[in-house]
């Protein structure tokens, strides 16, 4: 499998100007948005796109975990950090917060795709 960093991508583009590139741990894998771990990310669509908040907590978070963010990463461009209910903070892109999925078992796997008709892969 071939991952792109979207940071070194966002570089390339940017002529090199690394300093405007998201910090965001995410690649691209077959056209579908991936942690760093190669993970598939995935959006919840009772998040509100733009709000800075994540609905998913508690349990809701333990099957679907966060793409946790630092206190030391930088968003840009579509890329964004919110603010969770416990103060911890998360990567979002164009608005709507990310999260992978617990039953994904390997690289590559799209389980959660359509899971109760409110998950939905990420494409970039």
């Amino acid at each position: 499998m071939k991952f792109l960093a979207i940071a070194t991508l966002s570089a390339a583009l940017l002529g090199g100007c690394a300093a405007m590139a998201p910090s965001a741990p995410v690649a691209v894998n077959g056209g579908i948005l991936t942690g760093s771990n190669g993970m598939t990310l995935y959006t919840f669509d009772k998040d509100t796109t733009g709000s800075g908040k994540s609905v998913c907590n508690g349990q809701c978070a333990i099957n679907w975990p966060p793409l946790m963010a630092s206190d030391t990463d930088k968003a840009s461009g579509d890329y964004s950090i919110i603010t969770r209910d416990d103060g911890k903070k998360q990567w979002a892109l164009k608005g709507k917060p990310l999260y992978f999925w617990i039953k994904d078992a390997k690289p590559g796997d799209v389980t959660g795709n359509g899971v109760q008709n409110v998950w939905r892969t990420v494409t970039p």
